[in-house]
């Protein structure tokens, strides 16, 4: 068993997309458009106070669930969630997450901010923004496919 900690950090990951803001919140929005560049959630209310559940493990190993709950959404600008992440039974991370969409002269920057509390040595920060960077880089080869 791991030794009882908790690891606090925040990082921030900028991405430019040549897409409109709209084509990029539409992204976040729709099960459909995020399940091309997001695992395929189990649950997804996408408003306020609504939640969005994935499960799963592509490594055959443990089971793990990302429980999000919305708590701010500025359409086709601010996305404001918070999410726990647990590892078969076991809470690995609470975070708080906000996704700012604004317009450039070329597209959309992306502003991605987790502000998390990584507990027991389940999980690293630097594994989580390892994680997060790919996803978003599979996003921009969403975006540049459609």
């Amino acid at each position: 068993m791991n030794e009882r900690s908790i690891k606090y950090t925040t990082f921030v990951i900028e991405r430019n997309y040549s897409a409109s803001p709209e084509r990029v919140f539409t992204s976040w929005s729709d099960l459909s458009a995020k399940a091309r560049w997001y695992p395929k959630a189990d649950e997804f209310d996408f408003r306020v106070g609504g939640r969005e559940i994935n499960r799963g493990n592509p490594s055959g190993g443990p089971i793990f669930t990302f429980d999000a709950c919305y708590q701010k959404i500025v359409q086709n600008s601010r996305i404001v969630y918070t999410y726990t992440l647990d590892q078969g039974e076991t809470r690995i991370s609470v975070s708080l997450t906000t996704a700012e969409i604004k317009p450039v002269s070329n597209g959309t920057q992306l502003i991605y901010t987790e502000q998390g509390a990584f507990l027991d040595g389940h999980n690293t920060p630097e594994q989580r923004e390892y994680g997060t960077k790919f996803m978003l880089d599979k996003l921009s080869e969403q975006l540049e496919n459609e």
